[in-house]
């Protein structure tokens, strides 16, 4: 049951990021390419291209608990010992658990009482509850996602919590014989500066 529900929200979260991302940028194409050629104007494209980024960002921030890609600074756990650097850990992911779910629980209300004052939005005439819905699931979905890595951490031993650095694990992938690709992705990540 749980691989399904992880499996179900890895999905959502992807596709609703990717969607997001790529029909806000095709859509604000679509308006300027209506603007400067035929002298037109779609009136609601601006705002449905703002929510599309918004929807595609919560989204993919939600993801990125599940990829472990939010930006996080180790200098401390580096410096302790790996149990306390484990307690750490489970105690900076049960403040963010925490926090993540009081958004949830208050974006839930709030979406409750827009939908209550039946509040419209201005170009798309759609109501507001619909695009504010964001705030609760994406939320939610991290919660989830939290909740697995902590799961995670007190199955891991102490030794084995911290990860490599990323310069460590290229290093490490190197010395495995892969150097053609992992240089390919290394100027990938740093966009040719390395």
């Amino acid at each position: 049951m749980f691989n399904i529900i992880d499996k179900t929200i890895g999905f959502i979260n992807r596709y609703i990021a990717a969607f997001g991302i790529s029909a806000g940028v095709a859509l604000a194409f679509g308006n300027v390419v209506v603007r400067y050629v035929f002298d037109g104007s779609l009136t609601w494209a601006s705002e449905l291209t703002a929510y599309l980024f918004i929807w595609s960002t919560f989204f993919g921030a939600a993801y990125c608990f599940k990829q472990d890609a939010h930006i996080s600074i180790n200098m401390l756990l580096e410096k302790v010992s790996s149990s306390i650097a484990k307690k750490l850990l489970l105690l900076s992911h049960t403040i963010t658990l925490i926090f993540l779910s009081a958004v949830a629980y208050y974006g839930y209300e709030y979406v409750l009482f827009v939908h209550e004052l039946e509040e419209m939005s201005i170009d798309l005439e759609a109501p507001m509850w619909i695009v504010y819905l964001v705030i609760p699931i994406s939320f939610l979905f991290g919660v989830f996602r939290v909740i697995e890595k902590i799961i995670e951490i007190i199955k891991t031993p102490a030794n084995e919590v911290l990860k490599n650095s990323e310069a460590e694990m290229i290093i490490a992938e190197m010395a495995q014989g892969e150097n053609e690709k992992l240089l390919k992705e290394i100027e990938k990540k740093t966009a040719g500066m390395l």
